[in-house]
């Protein structure tokens, strides 16, 4: 991959988990299947006879292969274990909890307890110290429903034979689906916009991002507006942005790294970004629909997501103000006049028209951008700062 190229498009990953993430996407009550159709860009002919497949054989039908069943009542014990076993080797950082989850969705007979499994494991040296595979407890917080709020980071980078790889990452909160995982070349704006346009278009729109203060999303706890989050304000909703020094604030997007180093990085050498991009594609597919998540009592993330009802707009319509607001348009660097004096705000607007508003205080005005207000001027003769910028607010969302 080149480095102005932003990665793969939806098109060219695997055939059979495109199909599989529709039919599960289409199996949504409320689902608009002919609008899937459109977003995964198939006709609705080809989406319809999916489904059909998919009802009659599962998986296995949308698949150039058939899968051997995992299960038979005259298994026996040792053969259960070999089934435990394997399980682990395909997946190293799976405890008892998640291959217990596996085998009875998979719909192996007498599977055991947790704990059994746990100890199968540590008969066979598959655990590390006298407490893997023990509960843990936390504190969780999560949105009522899918697309709530999306969280977004780019993971540490990662040495290849040529490069590096950035993987940039997409949750939704709520159901904590995989929305994106993108072996990056860079972490620049123009990368992000791209991946994210991809993704907008496959899933529909958030109402919300969370994403960290640093770049391209943010400036480093200072305050400042960028180009990418007005974007998103054109698109109808926000960036938010987590405490400054409090990385836990985004815990589930933390966590997921956690796992993608854990189950992916740790476990192989990367040589090329196609490579990465690959394995990323391979384990996503795992990690949405058949890796059991503890934080959703051992379900899947597919089972609790569904695409978003907002489709990306093809075209960005110009802001509406009220009748009484005084409307300015900003120069390249983000200056405007208003009442006989040159005023700036940030140049992530220029160009834009913004909306100055009275407030109920004589002299103070609103800055405000769509429906965003973004920072404040104090015409008041004793202000020696006339402008202060008004970011989106911290959130304050718990660190898991």
């Amino acid at each position: 991959m080149k480095g102005g190229e932003a990665g793969m498009p939806f098109s060219d990953r695997s055939v059979q988990r495109e199909r599989e993430e529709f039919c599960r996407l289409a199996g949504v009550p409320g689902s608009n299947v002919r609008e899937l159709c459109r977003r995964f860009g198939v006709s609705p002919t080809t989406g319809y006879k999916w489904l059909a497949i998919f009802a009659e054989a599962g998986s296995a039908g949308l698949e150039d292969r058939s899968r051997r069943p995992l299960s038979s009542p005259r298994r026996t014990t040792a053969e259960l274990e070999g089934k435990v076993l394997q399980v682990r080797t395909e997946h190293r950082a799976w405890g008892g909890r998640k291959i217990r989850r596996v085998l009875q969705n998979e719909e192996v007979a007498s599977v055991p307890a947790a704990s059994t499994i746990t100890a199968i494991l540590r008969r066979h040296g598959e655990l590390d110290g006298p407490g893997a595979g023990e509960p843990r407890s936390f504190r969780r917080f999560e949105h009522a429903a899918p697309n709530d709020l999306w969280q977004m980071d780019f993971k540490g980078w990662v040495e290849l034979e040529a490069g590096r790889c950035h993987p940039l990452t997409v949750l939704d909160d709520h159901s904590r689906y995989a929305l994106e995982l993108e072996a990056c070349a860079d972490e620049t704006a123009p990368t992000v916009k791209a991946r994210l346009t991809a993704v907008f278009k496959h899933y529909g729109l958030p109402w919300r991002m969370l994403a960290d203060n640093g770049p391209p999303w943010g400036t480093a706890g200072q305050g400042q507006y960028t180009r990418l989050g007005v974007w998103l304000m054109d698109l109808g909703f926000g960036l938010v942005h987590g405490r400054p020094y409090h990385p836990q604030t985004q815990g589930k997007d933390e966590r997921f790294h956690r796992t993608l180093k854990a189950e992916v990085l740790d476990a192989r050498h990367l040589r090329s970004l196609a490579e990465a991009q690959a394995a990323f594609d391979a384990w996503r597919a795992i990690y949405n629909n058949k890796r059991p998540h503890e934080a959703l009592r051992l379900n899947t993330p597919a089972s609790r997501y569904e695409m978003s009802s907002r489709s990306m707009p093809e075209v960005i319509t110009p802001p509406q103000y009220e009748p009484q607001d005084h409307v300015r348009k900003l120069d390249q660097n983000g200056r405007f006049s208003f009442k006989g004096r040159i005023l700036k705000t940030s140049t992530a607007f220029a160009g834009r028209s913004l909306a100055l508003r009275a407030t109920d205080t004589d002299g103070l005005f609103d800055i405000c951008y769509r429906r965003h207000r973004i920072a404040q001027i104090d015409m008041r003769d004793n202000a020696a700062q006339p402008v202060h910028h008004v970011p989106e607010h911290p959130s304050t969302l718990s660190p898991v």
